[in-house]
């Protein structure tokens, strides 16, 4: 494996573990939001208690991508940085005031369902933004002005590709969410919440699937290069259809004590799914960064840089990875935790 396919390797890695955990970050705040009104269920407080530790962990991926392309592709992070500088600033924007408002609403009492609102709407609305970053490196959107690239923003916000990027963002949002948070209620023995949950993720995961669907649709008459490279991939995509009908057996298998379902298969069958058409989608994009000026190899740092970064991440990795393990077993198998404000 050459450097530059290291590079790009450890770069997708991150986006898509932040990309994974994100959406269901993000989908909890929204099932926070959406069953707050909901008296008769514990719905909004299983959700809360997923969203407490998990945002400031999230959020140390995002610093990872950033970092990740500045240090590994420079060059392209020059172009990147230009062409995303109104949709990331939106982004930046409604990330920091999500964040405040998610800690506000945990501190002041008498603002607690307002401030829940703007919380699950703009983690709501940030996953379509985050995911246009996707259509836009597959081309016809950006143009050179005056020696300057432009993002067309109008008509990206037109086009069926982007609009089927952004369905299947925020579907595969509150898909991923749901499941996670049944698992959840499953954990803290709390049925109705549960029962919830598994419903929502019922009735969401053929809609993402829906959204898969459209982007390879509509792909095929807006970034035809890439269609064609997914279809030489069409095993690993397959493969991935497969998982997902096994994260909907498992929602349906009867369970043990009158449970029905298994969410926690769910939850890892899903993430099989999404890492195997991620795979599909990163190799046909290879070797684009931005189609068709920007490639990883005209955007690779020095690789005697790049040597001395890959170690750095290698140490870091390293020394994070037992923590996050312990977190996860702490946080995800803890019942005395998901239930004390049950």
């Amino acid at each position: 494996m050459t450097d530059v396919i290291l590079a790009i390797t450890v770069l997708w890695g991150f986006i898509f573990i932040y990309a994974v955990m994100a959406t269901m970050d993000f989908g909890a705040g929204f099932w926070s939001m959406l069953y707050i009104k909901n008296e008769k269920t514990n719905a909004t407080n299983i959700a809360n208690r997923y969203l407490s530790p998990t945002w400031e962990v999230t959020n140390v991926f995002v610093v990872a991508v950033v970092v990740a392309i500045y240090s590994f592709f420079p060059s392209a992070a020059y172009t990147l940085g230009t062409v995303l500088l109104i949709p990331g600033s939106i982004i930046l924007l409604l990330l920091a005031v999500r964040s405040g408002f998610l800690v506000f609403s945990h501190i002041v009492d008498d603002y607690h369902k307002p401030l829940t609102y703007v919380s699950g709407i703009s983690g709501f609305i940030i996953p379509a933004f985050l995911i246009l970053v996707l259509p836009i490196t597959h081309g016809g959107f950006v143009d050179n002005i005056d020696g300057v690239d432009t993002l067309m923003l109008g008509r990206l916000l037109t086009s069926p590709h982007a609009l089927s990027f952004i369905l299947f963002a925020i579907s595969s949002t509150l898909f991923l969410s749901s499941l996670l948070l049944a698992d959840f209620s499953k954990v803290a023995k709390d049925k109705h919440a549960y029962e919830i949950y598994r419903r929502d993720a019922l009735i969401l995961g053929p809609v993402s699937l829906l959204g898969a669907l459209l982007i390879m649709i509509t792909m095929r008459y807006e970034a035809a290069w890439l269609f064609d490279g997914m279809m030489d991939y069409l095993v690993w995509l397959f493969l991935s259809a497969a998982m997902f009908v096994v994260t909907g057996v498992a929602l349906v298998l009867p369970g043990k004590n009158g449970w029905t379902g298994l969410p926690r298969l769910g939850v890892v069958s899903a993430f099989i799914q999404y890492a195997l058409a991620s795979y599909a989608y990163g190799r046909a994009h290879l070797p684009y960064i931005i189609y068709p000026n920007v490639t990883i190899q005209n955007g690779f740092t020095d690789p005697a840089s790049f040597r001395a970064l890959f170690i750095t991440y290698i140490i870091g990795f390293v020394i994070l990875f037992p923590g996050f393990i312990y977190f996860w077993r702490l946080f995800m198998k803890d019942e005395r935790y998901i239930k004390s404000e049950n």
